[in-house]
């Protein structure tokens, strides 16, 4: 593979993003958020562009054209990833808003301020929501 896009010299490079890429499939199939692994691959992709660029300045021929077509690839699945990566990053932001309830229009009274007020003043404390006796501070009369 590296040699046929200009990239001797570099097997074990490519080698381990092929080991990225399948850490990254294995956690997207195995998470319960794939978003963070999506824009995971978008970065690899990144990466794998990178160097295929290298390949295309320095090959030769047939070399700098499967580079080319090796970039063309490349770069139409990581078209694919971002618009997957901001799709899920937008349901997750839609989700949190959909989660955070609004609670500024209650006051948590059952009527207007104006129609509560001296509604207790003729409340007597019950007998048995009263201090004891003999647990009253000494001299209150409560």
């Amino acid at each position: 593979m590296s040699r046929s896009l200009g990239l001797r010299g570099h097997e074990k490079l490519i080698a381990s993003y092929g080991v990225r890429e399948i850490a990254a499939g294995v956690g997207i199939l195995a998470s319960r958020d794939p978003t963070p692994w999506i824009w995971g691959r978008v970065a690899g992709d990144a990466l794998d562009i990178g160097t295929l660029a290298g390949g295309l300045a320095t090959g030769r021929g047939r070399e700098r054209g499967n580079a080319g077509l090796a970039i063309a690839a490349v770069a139409g699945v990581t078209l694919l990833d971002v618009l997957c990566g901001r799709a899920l990053s937008a349901r997750k932001i839609n989700e949190r808003k959909r989660l955070a309830r609004d609670y500024g229009d209650r006051r948590g009274m059952p009527k207007p301020a104006e129609a509560m007020r001296g509604a207790a003043r003729d409340f007597e404390v019950p007998k048995d929501f009263r201090i004891p006796e003999p647990l009253r501070p000494w001299g209150s009369a409560a």
